[in-house]
């Protein structure tokens, strides 16, 4: 097939040093940096909305269209906040971004900053990720050493300072509102909206919170402008994007594509399926996000396909799993991992998750009761739309499609283990022979 990848983030992630400043420099680097300081604020923020970007983070807001909510008569400082708390299971593409070029994201910040008027920014990190930590802060003394932030940059009179900050690792801090509470000092847990960040955020200040990959999109818009940039992607989800591919196939990795690809294309992309597999059923955006089927390999990878296809794009983490794998078992997993990253504040989800849990257990060890079935389905219905934040409706997104697609797995549950309907050495066995 025709290679359609579209490298424009992941252009430089093999050269040489490629996260240093002289190898971003040599690539192109600060140059839409250039144009950006001889633009008005307002014609940036017009700029990336006629340019038709959308969050890269999940629900895929515009991101113009976000940035043009701060309000011009607040005066109270305006706050930029990068939401680079990576921890969805299986969504990897924003710390590959940072490590391998994170002059490109801090060029972003430096862009987005004065389309907001905002003389203070924050990289909030997953604090596990320590080489990334390490990594941005040395990029952005970098950039400070060659007067792309501190005071008058380029001489255009536009101020600004950026903090790397370190998280501690908590899911929630993922949830915006969580994350601003988490940067004041305090335990990461949600706010109640409104008021909404743009009027109350950070510091009880006018704030955006953005995605790592969102902001990073932004240079390659000023320098290359709308029309390059709406060339790639479909009519409503324009430009190119990370698809991050992973599980059973042969070359898992980042895929940087126009949005609207299918995973047909992808998977072929990518090696295809390892020798034998076939299938079975996976994620288009993470694992909050509801499940696929075969059927959908043609859907298009974008906002409006997934969307009508019963899921959502996120993070665009695309986990594959052929068959061997146990979709009780999966489901399991990844609820286990929702249950112990509940913040506690809200009882649909710290009390809701627990007890999914505890049913999914006994499905997997094939002591399934009479009623369980419906039972995970009315918990679920208590979760969603009744919890805080969305963390608890997107714990119930991969249990109720699970049962909607393989609702005859979930009563075998009912009287024989996942271990034995689907034999972890299998799946290993198969790989070592595949190999």
């Amino acid at each position: 097939m025709t290679d359609v990848l579209t490298p424009v983030l992941s252009a430089g992630w093999a050269d040489d040093r490629a996260w240093t400043l002289e190898a971003y420099t040599e690539r192109g680097g600060y140059r839409a940096l250039g144009k950006a300081l001889a633009m008005s604020p307002a014609d940036l923020i017009e700029l990336v909305k006629e340019s038709g970007l959308r969050g890269r983070g999940g629900a895929g807001f515009p991101t113009g269209m976000k940035w043009s909510f701060i309000p011009k008569d607040n005066p109270n400082p305006t706050y930029l906040v990068v939401n680079a708390d990576e921890s969805e299971p299986g969504t990897c593409k924003d710390i590959p971004l940072m490590m391998a070029s994170p002059h490109t994201l801090v060029e972003g910040v430096i862009i987005a900053s004065r389309a907001i008027g905002a003389e203070q920014a924050f990289i909030y990190v997953r604090g596990e990720v320590l080489h990334v930590v390490r990594r941005l802060r040395a990029a952005v003394r970098e950039a400070y050493e060659a007067g792309h932030l501190g005071t008058d940059i380029g001489g255009s009179g536009q101020n600004l300072d950026l903090v790397v900050h370190a998280g501690a690792g908590a899911y929630i801090c993922g949830e915006e509102t969580a994350l601003l509470d988490s940067l004041e000092g305090r335990r990461g847990q949600p706010r109640l909206r409104p008021p909404f960040p743009a009027v109350a955020g950070l510091y009880a200040s006018p704030t955006v919170i953005n995605n790592v990959e969102s902001i990073a999109s932004v240079p390659a818009i000023v320098d290359h402008g709308i029309a390059w940039f709406g060339s790639m992607g479909t009519e409503k989800s324009k430009g190119f994007t990370l698809y991050s591919l992973s599980g059973h196939v042969k070359r898992p990795g980042q895929y940087e594509a126009p949005l609207g690809i299918t995973l047909r294309e992808l998977l072929e992309l990518g090696g295809g399926l390892r020798d034998g597999s076939e299938l079975k059923f996976w994620t288009p955006g993470g694992s909050s996000t509801p499940i696929l089927t075969a059927e959908h390999l043609d859907v298009p990878l974008d906002y409006e396909g997934v969307g009508a296809a019963g899921s959502m794009l996120g993070t665009k983490a695309l986990q594959v799993f052929d068959q061997t794998t146990s979709v009780v078992r999966c489901v399991l997993r990844w609820t286990e991992f929702y249950k112990h990253e509940s913040c506690g504040k809200c009882t649909p989800c710290r009390e809701g998750t627990w007890w999914l849990v505890q049913v999914l257990r006994r499905l997997d060890s094939g002591e399934g009761r009479e009623g369980d079935i419906e039972l995970l389905q009315e918990l679920c219905g208590n979760i969603l739309g009744r919890s805080f934040c969305a963390l608890g409706d997107g714990a119930t997104s991969p249990i109720t499609s699970a049962i909607q697609h393989f609702r005859e797995e979930f009563e075998a549950g009912m009287h024989t283990p996942s271990s034995e309907l689907f034999p972890p050495a299998a799946s290993t066995l198969f790989q070592a022979v595949t190999a």
